[in-house]
């Protein structure tokens, strides 16, 4: 598939990028307000997968979303916001009712915290388009062809069982293809239980080349007998760097697959003042980034736009300690821009906050 994209004829990087999940119609009340005062709502659209394919579009990344959404006014006018983020999106799929019969676009709500209120969501996404849809006959080999890299979560198999054989099926097909896999957890409570989370997530992992996070997997001390425990129990959520490097050795031992394990690390002061920082395994050896501490305008996203900086410095072959400290940057600056998505276009100003470099450019 050609993508018709103004970005790309100057990009350094040739690697074309495919995702696939679900997108949804973000519901916002202005002015941090909470729903139960609303008189109206910001609209806008977002979802994990979605996010990361637009983030990378912006940085001039050759990037293709797939999903299904129904063919109505608000599937394409989502599609039509992923295109005007030049995002390729040829091969989504507009259902008709007959494929997908309750015929919904995914809605979610989200009350902006502020100060020692925190953010909260709202989902309505019970049987969308893409929870219906039925793919067990599609060809997946044709439409993962040609591509360098492949980014998955576990959000979407959360969505339903023809979800779930979706994603599996896109990871072994990806292998044999041949391209770098990426996989984030993205465990949401709201969805499905943490051990629902961790049985299916876990069977993931022999297909993932990059991974995101250390949750929620199994990692037990004897596989013959869970009831040994953990190696992750008792890791505290603000680990040190030993305690953190200990983990990502184990995880690479049982599965040698893995090229690189990132995860970022939270310090929460309040819903309007954050830090964060991020460990990174790679090669052998782990890496501890920056920290970076920041307001916030809008924390949807942070983890996406992480992944997805690691991703852009991955394929851009950065050193090491660029890579993390460049994922991290790509997090702080999405807490500063409205909606789902690091809407930044210019990689220079995500190095300059990596560098802390805070001037005006002129």
């Amino acid at each position: 598939m050609e993508h018709r994209n103004p970005l790309l004829k100057q990009k350094r990087c040739t690697k074309t990028f495919i995702t696939a999940g679900e997108i949804m119609l973000r519901l916002t009340p202005p002015n941090y307000e909470k729903i139960r005062m609303a008189s109206e709502f910001d609209a806008s659209y977002g979802g994990s997968e979605a996010n990361i394919a637009l983030s990378l579009a912006n940085l001039g990344i050759d990037s293709t979303f797939f999903s299904v959404v129904p063919n109505n006014s608000l599937g394409k006018s989502a599609i039509r916001w992923l295109r005007s983020n030049d995002v390729h999106c040829t091969p989504v799929i507009l259902s008709s009712p007959e494929e997908t019969p309750t015929h919904r676009l995914g809605t979610y709500y989200l009350e902006t915290g502020y100060g020692i209120r925190a953010s909260k969501v709202t989902y309505d996404r019970k049987h969308s388009a893409i929870t219906e849809y039925d793919f067990s006959g599609y060809d997946l080999r044709a439409l993962l062809s040609g591509f360098d890299w492949l980014h998955l979560s576990g959000i979407t198999p959360a969505l339903g069982p023809g979800c779930a054989q979706l994603i599996l099926d896109m990871l072994k097909t990806a292998k044999e293809l041949g391209l770098t896999v990426s996989f984030d957890g993205n465990f949401r409570s709201r969805l499905w239980t943490w051990e629902q989370a961790r049985d299916y997530c876990t069977q993931c992992l022999p297909y993932v080349d990059v991974l995101f996070g250390i949750e929620p997997y199994h990692l037990y001390k004897d596989e013959t007998d869970p009831s040994a425990g953990d190696w992750k129990d008792g890791l505290p959520m603000q680990p040190d760097y030993e305690q953190q490097d200990e983990v990502f050795q184990h995880f690479a031992e049982r599965y040698p697959n893995l090229k690189c394990i990132a995860r970022h690390v939270r310090y929460a002061y309040s819903g309007s003042e954050n830090s964060l920082k991020a460990f990174m395994w790679y090669r052998d050896h782990t890496f501890e980034s920056r920290l970076f501490t920041f307001n916030i305008l809008d924390r949807v996203g942070g983890g996406d736009a992480f992944a997805s900086g690691l991703i852009y410095a991955m394929m851009n072959e950065f050193k090491p300690m660029d890579m993390i400290n460049f994922a991290v940057a790509s997090s702080a600056i999405k807490h500063t821009i409205h909606g789902d998505a690091n809407i930044t276009d210019d990689a220079q100003s995500i190095i300059d906050l990596m560098d802390m470099s805070y001037d005006i450019r002129r």
